[in-house]
């Protein structure tokens, strides 16, 4: 299984705001420089239904890619949290996958007292779990 390495900085920044927004899904972009996950954006979640979907606001994607090309940085991932169910990709992830380059986290709140989070490459029209370490 391809091993992903992210800082324990991001990972603990995504959590937070995982926490913070409990009842909603929330989303963001991972930038990285020479292959090394660097900073986190978070995004606006504009979807109907925010606590089962997430849809990233346009404009402010926008600014946080134009910022991350600023650094000198790259896209190196897309995440976001599932509030009510497991971190695996569902159906409206999979139909919305737009980069076949970056990568997916996605971090759970189901489990009881425990935070898990997850990281998938999607290729030829599925996802593939990579294993992830901090």
């Amino acid at each position: 299984m391809e091993r992903i390495t992210i800082p324990r900085t991001i990972v603990n920044q995504l959590l937070a705001q995982a926490q913070a927004s409990s009842q909603q899904e929330i989303c963001g972009l991972i930038s990285a420089a020479d292959g090394i996950p660097t900073r986190c954006y978070q995004v606006e979640n504009i979807a109907s239904h925010p606590d089962t979907q997430f849809l990233l606001n346009p404009e402010i994607q926008i600014r946080a890619m134009k910022q991350i090309r600023e650094q000198g940085e790259s896209l190196f991932g897309i995440y976001h949290s599932h509030p009510h169910s497991p971190p695996l990709p569902s159906k409206s992830d999979t139909i919305q996958t737009a980069y076949s380059k970056v990568l997916y986290f996605i971090i759970s709140l189901n489990i009881k007292g425990v935070l898990e989070m997850r990281c998938f490459k999607f290729q030829q029209g599925a996802y593939r779990e990579l294993e992830l370490e901090l």
